[in-house]
């Protein structure tokens, strides 16, 4: 098989809308009904959203917490718009930054989930995104099982990043396959 993947020349928002049409357009030759997308704010998940046409969406955003205690960076008026439109807007405690990453913060060290997270960044930090966003929307009930799904993902604000994934849950991660690299930064 002989396809074509999509290298930005910087990570980062600018790529934002290149990514999202090349993984659309991935997904429509793979006939994959089922995204999920990196959006702390809503913003890039608004944007598949106007470019897409039926697919399920799965947005992911940070957990409550990440940057300020107590608080979600996607506003009540943002989710509730995107759930009106059919998309499943999903906050919850990273794959990779729960538990171990308390440990760290308090004893100091490091633990498995961020030496995998680490491992992960090697290939970039989307690459990264991209496989925990997908491991907490299937462990929320919010993809399908043994079916192909894209994941799209990305380094700081916007998108630059989309995989081809056969998702696995959590307890099952070196079972997780990443099938195609659609696109992605060639620079961390």
């Amino acid at each position: 098989m002989k396809k074509e993947i999509f290298y930005w020349d910087k990570p980062g928002k600018k790529n934002t809308d290149k990514t999202i049409d090349v993984a659309l357009k991935r997904a429509h030759a793979l006939k994959i009904k089922n995204i999920v997308i990196a959006s702390c704010s809503g913003d890039t998940t608004k944007i598949l959203l106007k470019k897409s046409k039926n697919v399920k969406i799965v947005s992911v955003s940070h957990q409550a917490g990440f940057y300020k205690p107590g608080k979600c960076e996607m506003s009540t008026k943002t989710k509730e718009f995107l759930r009106k439109k059919g998309v499943a807007v999903y906050t919850g405690t990273h794959f990779f930054g729960g538990f171990g990453r308390a440990i760290r913060l308090t004893f100091g060290g490091l633990e498995p989930e961020e030496l995998a997270a680490n491992t992960l960044r090697i290939f970039g930090e989307g690459v990264k995104v991209c496989i925990e966003i997908t491991i907490m929307a299937i462990d929320a009930g919010l993809l399908p099982y043994n079916k192909e799904i894209i994941a799209i993902g990305g380094t700081g604000e916007g998108v630059d990043t989309a995989l081809v994934c056969l998702p696995k849950h959590g307890k099952d991660f070196f079972s997780f396959e990443v099938r195609e690299i659609i696109c992605k930064p060639r620079i961390r």
